[in-house]
């Protein structure tokens, strides 16, 4: 969502880096091409404002001018200040009150608050160990409450019982008294919509909050809308009063401006954003990786955040184990595969790594398309058991039939089982006796002995690699300039991305592998 401000921004700080001292007239030149890009991101011209006088005034008392590095410090200002606007520290729901602790969601018909409920439901149960109970209040759309038992029963949380003819208070009361006599600890009800802000709506959710009385109000939002949001979060919360608000399709194309301004102007955090449409992709907002990912400077701490949670660590373990001893399968390989479209697929991967934005062409270059993935996985099922732990029995035959079955070519089958070789070989390389060397320093740099915490080798280091494996080592990109150290942002000696050869990006945990090849 915010890549084209974040595309914006980056320029006009790269020609602030580019110069070794700043005038006062740079420095302002620099504010009105920011105040233009936050405009043209659909920022509410108040916030738009207040955010430049607010950089300006910090820049001035800086003495940003004389600093040793004017156009650095230009970009820690900028970024505090973006800090700021957003919530400065993350705000999650509060379940801090007497059970049953009740989650009243609002906003227009559309926004996604039914799915939302259901993606907050799972949160809760799965992260908090809480037992939810949902009930839909919607008696207005059509299937409303039948969508949310849908939802309830997929992902297996409670709903209330469908009882019809019944008026959203009635609905609120009977889903208060169920969930206190039957223990549950969190109730979210989900009310109805409409395609526009009116009386009628506005009285039945005061109704509903006065008889309900929930310890949070959560204001869902679609992104995509731009202004609208922002008027319709200042109107929920003059006459319902919202504790939080919750960002959905933060996916999409929208241009971010809603997250910049909806927080300033009603005063109540981002609490979740809705990162797809899978009952997973719920992540908590934080001020300070948006900031960061706005700048340009990747999210790191949320990456390495979803791969603990998706990938198995013992099962990655003995994957680890086979690659030393040089018994990488295809099985293996399918596994691999899987963790990546765990953890957001190669676009999420890499949206959260540093320095992305300033390669955006490099990356187009490289095809990076999920869906490749999905079709190696899918070459590597249509083989038999047998095929997949002894990858040399294929021949032709056996190709045509696996890429019949898989939907592919042959061509397709023979640059995975190519690429397979190449990375079974890198692997058993690495995984050899000399774990000091610059090979055991790059596996276990990328989650083979030690995680991405156990260091980087150095150039001349990666230089010996590339030697080794006769010039096929993943090249180490050159990132852009990081501000000061523990200004903010992900600390340098963070690991970038490995390789962005002319065959696509290799990608960490993966000893490089590229699923892509040259495209035809």
């Amino acid at each position: 969502m915010f890549e084209g401000l974040s595309e914006k921004l980056t320029g006009i700080f790269d020609a602030l880096t580019k110069r070794g001292v700043l005038s006062d007239e740079d420095v302002n030149n620099a504010l009105r091409e920011v105040r233009r890009a936050l405009l043209e991101a659909d920022v509410a011209l108040d916030v738009v404002r207040s955010f430049t006088d607010k950089v300006r005034e910090r820049a001035i008392g800086a003495n940003v001018v004389k600093s040793v590095t004017p156009g650095q410090m230009v970009i820690k200002i900028v970024n505090d200040v973006l800090i700021d606007t957003l919530g400065a520290t993350a705000d999650p729901i509060d379940l801090n009150a007497a059970a049953p602790v009740g989650i009243m969601m609002v906003g227009l018909q559309g926004a996604g608050k039914t799915t939302t409920a259901a993606k907050i439901a799972k949160r809760l149960r799965d992260r908090e160990k809480r037992k939810v109970l949902m009930a839909s209040l919607d008696v207005k759309r059509p299937a409303a409450q039948e969508q949310l038992a849908v939802l309830g029963r997929q992902i297996g949380i409670e709903t209330l019982p469908i009882v019809a003819g019944q008026t959203p208070v009635q609905i609120a009361r009977r889903a208060e008294e169920a969930a206190r006599l039957q223990g549950f600890d969190v109730i979210i009800l989900d009310t109805a919509g409409r395609t526009h802000i009116d009386e009628p709506l506005m009285a039945e959710m005061a109704e509903i909050k006065a008889v309900s009385n929930p310890h949070e109000i959560l204001l869902v939002a679609d992104s995509l809308t731009g202004q609208d949001a922002v008027n319709l979060a200042k109107n929920f919360n003059e006459r319902v009063g919202i504790t939080g608000i919750v960002l959905t399709r933060v996916d999409g194309d929208g241009r971010g401006g809603a997250a910049l301004s909806m927080r300033a102007v009603t005063g109540k955090p981002i609490k979740l954003i809705g990162t797809g449409e899978k009952v997973d992709d719920l992540d908590e907002f934080h001020p300070q990786r948006i900031a960061n990912r706005i700048l340009g400077m990747g999210d790191i701490v949320s990456l390495v955040e979803k791969a603990a949670q998706n990938i198995d660590a013992e099962k990655a373990q003995r994957i680890a184990e086979k690659m030393r001893k040089g018994k990488f399968d295809l099985d293996d390989l399918s596994e691999q595969l899987a963790q990546v479209e765990k953890i957001g697929g190669l676009g999420g991967i890499m949206g959260m790594m540093p320095g992305m934005a300033k390669m955006k062409d490099q990356i187009a270059a490289a095809n990076l398309d999920d869906r490749v993935i999905k079709r190696q996985r899918a070459i590597i099922s249509s083989m038999t058991r047998d095929e997949r732990r002894h990858p040399d029995v294929l021949k032709a035959s056996r190709k045509k039939r696996i890429a019949a079955g898989s939907g592919t070519k042959v061509e397709d089958v023979n640059r995975l089982l190519k690429q397979h070789r190449q990375m079974a070989d890198m692997m058993k390389a690495m995984g050899g006796a000399n774990k000091r060397g610059p090979l055991g320093k790059m596996a276990q740099m990328f989650g083979m002995g030690g995680g991405m915490g156990a260091g980087m080798p150095s150039p001349e280091e990666m230089a010996e690699m590339q030697k080794q494996m006769g010039g096929n080592a993943p090249a180490m990109p050159k990132l852009p300039d990081a501000p000061p150290a523990g200004a903010f942002g992900p600390k340098p000696g963070m690991p970038g991305l490995p390789g962005l050869g002319s065959k696509g990006p290799g990608l960490p945990g993966l000893g490089g592998f590229n699923p892509f090849g040259k495209k035809k």
